[in-house]
């Protein structure tokens, strides 16, 4: 009865620890996206009021989590009944992320007008209008997380795909959570390096001390890493998608095999991206004409 006991613990502990290496991994594979939805995150939870900043990014996380919660059941329903499926939709993320790289690079080097809008510093906002911006950024945050969570659960289904459900579901979760704790932990602390410049700064009576050259170090470089965060996740975008493409299309596995494989997978999602960006173009430009 004891030696059966131990045996269970014995199987426990091997499975807990393929989980573990697995999971490792698979958030590898899913740093990328990783690093675009912590760029486009920190972007989307700065600038706000100081006070604001931390309850609005707790407001993001728990719809992040909230997410990640509808999409993961889902994906194992996927992956337990129509399992194809995960390579389709792989594959079509991989169109998509490879589209948003393409566009960010044509946006930088083909600036166009954007649309004129109520620019909030033109006035003093009310009370009740700052919580409407708040609230709309808020919704659209949440609404790029659960894009980008799509993406990250079914990369890291794919790479356990061939396991049976409960591993699945086991190293999945794990790098959900991983992916939600990472992300907005590392969001919460560059949104607050400005907050923390300033507080160095005051502490000093003139401007020769350590805390104040640290402080307005602090406060200059929180815009540089942001724009550093998405040169990083437009690069991202376009390693994770042709890494899809390669490694999901079998026409694709001995394309380019001579070159390191990142930058085969750069090349192939710039490819992609360039492609779908031709054919997405036009027909936003048509549709927005209709209306």
């Amino acid at each position: 009865m004891a030696s059966g006991f131990f045996a269970l613990l014995d199987d426990i502990s091997v499975l807990m620890d393929d989980v573990l290496t697995m999971s490792k991994i698979t958030t590898k594979k899913t740093a990328g996206l990783l690093g675009d939805d912590l760029a486009v995150n920190a972007e989307k939870a700065s600038g706000f009021v100081s006070s604001r900043e931390i309850p609005v990014l707790w407001a993001i996380t728990k719809g992040s989590l909230l997410n990640k919660l509808i999409i993961l059941p889902i994906a194992f329903l996927l992956s337990a009944f129509v399992p194809w499926a995960i390579t389709v939709i792989l594959i079509l993320g991989g169109c998509y992320l490879a589209y948003e790289g393409a566009e960010k690079i044509y946006e930088y080097f083909v600036p166009h007008a954007k649309p004129e809008g109520i620019k909030p510093e033109e006035k003093e906002l009310t009370k009740e209008e700052v919580l409407a911006l708040e609230k709309s950024k808020i919704k659209s945050a949440i609404l790029t997380d659960f894009i980008l969570s799509v993406e990250i659960v079914i990369i890291a289904l794919g790479t356990v795909v061939e396991e049976d459900l409960v591993f699945q579901i086991m190293v999945v979760s794990i790098v959900a959570i991983i992916a939600t704790i990472g992300v907005y932990g590392i969001v919460a602390l560059i949104v607050r390096m400005d907050d923390l410049g300033f507080r160095l700064i005051k502490k000093n009576k003139d401007d020769k001390g350590a805390s104040y050259h640290i402080g307005t170090f602090l406060v200059n470089a929180l815009p540089k890493v942001i724009k550093a965060l998405s040169i990083i996740g437009t690069i991202a975008l376009l390693l994770v998608s042709g890494g899809i493409f390669v490694h999901n299309l079998e026409f694709m596995h001995h394309f380019l095999e001579g070159i390191p494989s990142m930058l085969r997978d750069f090349i192939v999602g710039s490819i992609a991206g360039a492609i779908v960006l031709l054919i997405v173009t036009p027909l936003k430009k048509l549709f927005s004409k209709s209306h």
